[in-house]
């Protein structure tokens, strides 16, 4: 009586187990919200984003960037201080990523600082710049990358002038510098009004 009660039970368990499968898989079951978000993300990546801006496959940026380039963007390298093209760039225009060209600093906010390194005081486009804690080298810093390129560009420090009081210290291997006269033929003419209002 005990065998043959436990195999009815056990039929019955496999078949409501069969049942249950078949309803699910032949689209019985409606998506929630939350699958049809997490679908649309997989199916483009650039959703919600700024696509104008992008990462190149690495094997793309190998063939770019010079050595140095590829380090202190992809491996968090440091080039050497008063021995980079930017750190004394006294000329007016806008420095965008390396990487992905998105717009990044701004001569205007760029100071003198001793460091060897260019120096801001805030960045062109606030969420084109992105923080995140650095504890390399028994320290605890805060580093600062590219949003769309995800650039390593250097460390934000609370030692700067005002009106921010905070410094950028930003390796000119992450950058290049667009000069005023060039924004346009370059791409970025909604940055030329910042230099005619410095000119005024």
């Amino acid at each position: 009586m005990d065998v043959m009660r436990d195999r009815n039970l056990l039929l019955i368990f496999s078949l409501a187990i069969v049942i249950i499968s078949g309803w699910y898989f032949t689209g019985s079951h409606t998506a929630t919200a939350e699958d049809q978000n997490t679908n649309q993300a997989l199916e483009n990546p650039l959703a919600g984003t700024d696509s104008k801006w992008s990462k190149p496959p690495d094997e793309v940026l190998k063939s770019r960037l010079t050595p140095l380039q590829y380090k202190v963007t992809q491996h968090e390298g440091t080039e050497r201080p008063f021995n980079n093209i930017y750190w004394n760039n006294r000329e007016e225009g806008i420095y965008v990523d390396i990487v992905s060209g998105e717009p990044l600093f701004s001569s205007s906010d760029k100071f003198k600082s001793g460091t060897g390194w260019p120096s801001f005081t805030r960045p062109l486009v606030n969420n084109h710049v992105v923080e995140k804690t650095d504890r390399m080298w028994g320290m605890r810093r805060t580093e600062v990358r590219s949003k769309f390129g995800d650039s390593h560009l250097g460390h934000v420090f609370n030692d700067g002038p005002d009106p921010t009081g905070l410094r950028y210290c930003i390796n000119s291997a992450s950058l290049r510098f667009i000069p005023k006269s060039a924004l346009i033929d370059e791409g970025y003419p909604e940055f030329v009004s910042l230099f005619e209002s410095i000119e005024k």
